[in-house]
């Protein structure tokens, strides 16, 4: 009995030993130690003066037949209802739509600060039903509320969808970008204003967007140099400001304050590491203290043979398919590094990439050093 065989090997191999990076994997050089100074307006914003988030449920129509499954969502059809009932639209009891050019969205906007009734802003709209694309569609009346509840403007207009794709009778589909969620522009309308307590009382609030006590002082020192007296630290997030009554000239002083140059203190040494890419970024306080690194090479073979058994002619038998698969693990000895200690983040990353070690790795040895002490900075991990 003639026998074929087909013979599919994969290997996984993860090297960990000479693999030189050319630099860390996305190590963020901050230049030289002299920190430029910036704008107050970069580094803070004005305690009150803040936007508010909206959100509101709506009907997408006009769809090119990529709308929700009426089946499937429910929803969809009750809201169709109840806006043909508050047309003045009546359908019969227990009637059964079968919509192809409606989807069931999600209408959110953020609100700026001082926004006013009759100002116009972007929302986005996102299919939360099973539409295959928003594309061509328009966005029904849709009120947008805020956390108290209130509407606080109204949503309407054709979106715009920046993807596009297409699907061919026996069941392959090109997409290109998304098609479930799209935005229109001046797609909202203002219809309450929210209050601001800025204008409100002899002070406002300087908030730093990073706490930092050094960065607070220098904020304090900037503005004392020009209105002598009126700053004063409340924190290390927040300075307290007297300013004029009068709104006008309250704005000008704003204004004033809002461009003053402050250059902030040296933040703390900080290595942030994403575990999901492998990437490392790490500012320029980051030292390093004399260490040994040691690390080996790991290979893992899998293989699979498939073994075909033919059966020979007029024998009645039967073709049969077995598998036969292994794994083979092969793990080579490590050397020693010698890892200089290096106040300078040129020094630290010429020292981290003579252990030539990949991205994955880099993340390992970076932990092991913070838990032996030799790596001075705080290690982060999102």
């Amino acid at each position: 009995m003639p026998r074929r065989t087909h013979r599919r090997i994969l290997t996984v191999t993860r090297p960990l030993s000479r693999c030189v990076l050319g630099l860390l994997t996305a190590v963020c050089l901050l230049g030289s130690p002299s920190v430029e100074a910036e704008r107050l307006k970069d580094l803070a914003s004005i305690g009150g003066v803040r936007q508010n988030q909206l959100i509101g449920y709506g009907l997408v129509v006009g769809l090119d037949g990529s709308g929700d499954q009426t089946t499937q969502t429910p929803f969809t059809v009750q809201s169709i209802i109840n806006m043909l009932g508050n047309l003045g639209v009546t359908l019969p009891p227990g009637q059964s739509l079968q919509l192809k050019n409606v989807a069931a969205v999600m209408v959110t906007a953020s609100l700026p600060p001082y926004a006013r009734p009759g100002q116009q802003i972007d929302v986005t709209v996102s299919s939360m039903g099973n539409a295959r694309s928003l594309k061509g569609g328009t966005l029904l009346m849709t009120p947008l509320k805020g956390a108290d509840g209130q509407v606080y403007a109204m949503a309407q207009g054709s979106l715009a969808v920046s993807g596009a794709g297409g699907a061919a009778p026996s069941g392959g589909k090109v997409t290109v970008n998304h098609l479930s969620a799209g935005r229109i522009p001046s797609g909202a309308t203002v219809e309450r204003a929210v209050a601001s307590p800025v204008g409100q009382g002899d002070s406002v609030f300087v908030e730093l967007n990073n706490t930092d006590f050094g960065t607070a002082q220098k904020v304090v020192d900037a503005i004392n140099a020009v209105a002598p007296g009126s700053a004063q630290a409340v924190d290390g997030r927040q300075i307290q400001v007297r300013a004029p009554e009068d709104p006008n000239q309250r704005v000008a002083f704003l204004g004033k304050l809002e461009n003053l140059d402050v250059t902030p203190a040296i933040q703390a040494a900080k290595v942030i590491i994403n575990s999901r890419t492998g990437s490392v970024v790490m500012n320029q306080k980051v030292a390093l203290q004399n260490c040994a690194v040691s690390h080996g090479s790991l290979t893992v073979t899998i293989t699979n043979e498939q073994q075909v058994s033919q059966p020979g002619a007029f024998s009645g038998g039967q073709t049969a398919v077995t598998n036969k698969g292994g794994v083979d693990i092969k793990q080579e000895g490590g050397n020693i590094f010698n890892i200089k200690g290096g106040t300078n983040l040129a020094d630290v990353v010429k020292a981290l990439n003579a252990v030539g070690a990949n991205p994955l790795e880099l993340i390992a040895i970076l932990q092991a050093m913070k838990a032996s002490g030799a790596l001075r900075a705080e290690l982060e991990v999102i």
